[in-house]
């Protein structure tokens, strides 16, 4: 039965293979790339890092990994979501700044929320200031840089 279906399979990922290209040329807002960033703490630093975060309606999500150094044991991974809407990314691309709003999820279950706002510097590219409130006294504020498009 496996034997059947095999090439059907593949006849279908050849058929969807191109369409996902084009959808990814039609839609560039599809995907951001935002640049690793570090910050400065009392004795020592937090690098934040994450892949490409991915559209989903009007949430980019993505999943993080923070290092704190010299303090490795406070790190953590988790998953983020931050909300950017289509009147958001249009605002952008007028070239006006925009705030936004999210919150991340650590792998332990801790909850933190986001708040930003991003700065184009041309069509498809820019600064961006992200601000973790880690507790109510701890915020970690990560200035980078952004990027639409392939991943």
């Amino acid at each position: 039965m496996l034997l059947r279906w095999t090439p059907v399979f593949a006849a279908l990922v050849a058929l969807i293979s191109p369409l996902r290209g084009t959808e990814a040329a039609a839609n560039p807002y599809g995907a951001v790339t935002i640049d690793p960033a570090k910050t400065s703490i009392y004795i020592g630093s937090v690098s934040l890092a994450m892949p490409a975060l991915i559209r989903e309606g009007s949430t980019y999500v993505a999943t993080y990994q923070a290092r704190v150094f010299p303090f490795f044991f406070y790190g953590e991974q988790g998953k983020l979501w931050i909300d950017f809407s289509d009147a958001d990314l249009v605002q952008l691309a007028r070239g006006e700044t925009v705030q936004f709003t999210g919150h991340a999820q650590a792998d332990d279950g801790a909850e933190r929320r986001i708040e930003g706002r991003a700065t184009r510097a041309d069509g498809m590219s820019g600064k961006i200031k992200v601000r973790v409130f880690v507790t109510k006294r701890i915020e970690l504020i990560f200035n980078t840089t952004y990027r639409f498009g392939k991943t």
